[in-house]
């Protein structure tokens, strides 16, 4: 099967790749993994919300619209959106197709899926990191008798209701997680550094824009401001703003090991849990990119814009700040997936 281009993902980055494809008419197609449209999005918690109003939460060529009676939408609303959008420009993606590997054949990149094999002129890998989850190496952790779960386990407070649980995280869904458990339970958050809400009235709009305005000055030499780093950790969205205002949400100091029954800091205090849940991010499933052997001396794929430095038919998308700003929300992918475009319909003209 020979196309122009290959999109690994069907995810928002995948989509933001498929619609400026097509505006570009090559000849592509998007392999996604899940067997319905929606991406990760389908697999978050409940009570999950976006950081910004829809209008503000959209890919190019088509606005999010607006939820009923919700400033900032829901993960449902945004599975509506993207499966919409996907049909709205009549994007080529098969699924379930699980890309395997990732080789050079010649002229062109071979991807090996479980459905067959395809050829490219290009590839665009837009795997997202929600695929792998990170846990972090913590004494003790396999001496804990209690339930552990990540982020990506998790659902609503229902299963852990009047029961002690350690929450370990101190990004949004970390504190966002924090907020929905506890009303409900006996909690015990826990976070590296001391809790950094950013300003109430700050959400996904100023994000992006700071994110923006350090790419440009780190592009063009000027000082780094920090970017979103510099305005704080957590988004104080409705729900943690109510548990952060009832002194429902208090975090604690990193523990120092886990014991059979809960978690023990270095002064000997202690708390017990039936459960914890670890809120400690995620790392870019990138397995299937190996045999290209494109990592550097950390482990990471060095790339100029979202370009592989050592495999130019190769874009890296959706990956955080390092593949173009805010390029994991849904604002911020439809810039570099637009570069990036660009880019190839240059290459292979």
């Amino acid at each position: 099967m020979d196309v122009d281009v290959v999109v690994i993902g069907g995810g928002q980055a995948g989509l933001a790749t498929g619609y400026h494809l097509r505006r570009q008419n090559l000849d592509f197609v998007i392999l996604d993994a899940q067997p319905i449209p929606g991406g990760a999005w389908r697999h978050a918690w409940d009570s999950l919300r976006l950081f910004s109003p829809a209008a503000y939460s959209s890919l190019p060529g088509r606005l999010m619209p607006a939820q009923d009676g919700a400033e900032y939408p829901d993960a449902h609303h945004v599975v509506q959106y993207l499966t919409a959008y996907e049909e709205r420009y009549a994007l080529p993606v098969q699924r379930p197709v699980r890309v395997e590997a990732v080789r050079r054949d010649g002229e062109r990149l071979g991807v090996e899926t479980d459905a067959g094999v395809w050829s490219a002129r290009a590839v665009v890998s837009a795997t997202g990191t929600w695929w792998r989850p990170f846990l972090p190496a913590v004494p003790g952790r396999a001496a804990f008798t209690g339930r552990q779960l990540h982020t990506v386990q998790y659902r609503n407070s229902d299963e852990f209701a009047g029961r002690r649980v350690i929450v370990v995280g101190g990004g949004n869904s970390g504190a966002q997680i924090a907020a929905d458990l506890a009303p409900h339970t006996e909690l015990t958050w826990v976070t590296q550094r001391p809790a950094r809400f950013l300003a109430d009235d700050i959400d996904g709009r100023a994000l992006f824009d700071a994110a923006t305005a350090r790419r440009r000055a780190l592009d063009t030499g000027d000082t780094d401001a920090g970017g979103v780093a510099s305005l704080g950790d957590i988004v104080a969205v409705a729900p943690i703003r109510a548990a952060r205002d009832a002194d429902l949400l208090k975090a604690q100091p990193m523990f120092a090991r886990l014991t059979e029954n809960g978690a023990e800091w270095a002064d000997g205090s202690r708390a017990e849990a039936a459960a914890l849940i670890w809120c400690t991010g995620f790392r870019p499933a990138l397995a299937h990119l190996a045999p290209l052997g494109l990592r550097g001396e950390r482990g990471h794929i060095p790339t100029h814009g979202t370009r592989a430095v050592a495999e130019p038919r190769l874009h890296l998308l959706g990956y955080g700040d390092w593949t173009g700003p805010a390029s994991a929300t849904l604002i911020g992918v439809g810039r570099p997936a637009r570069d990036a475009v660009r880019e190839i319909a240059a290459l292979l003209r």
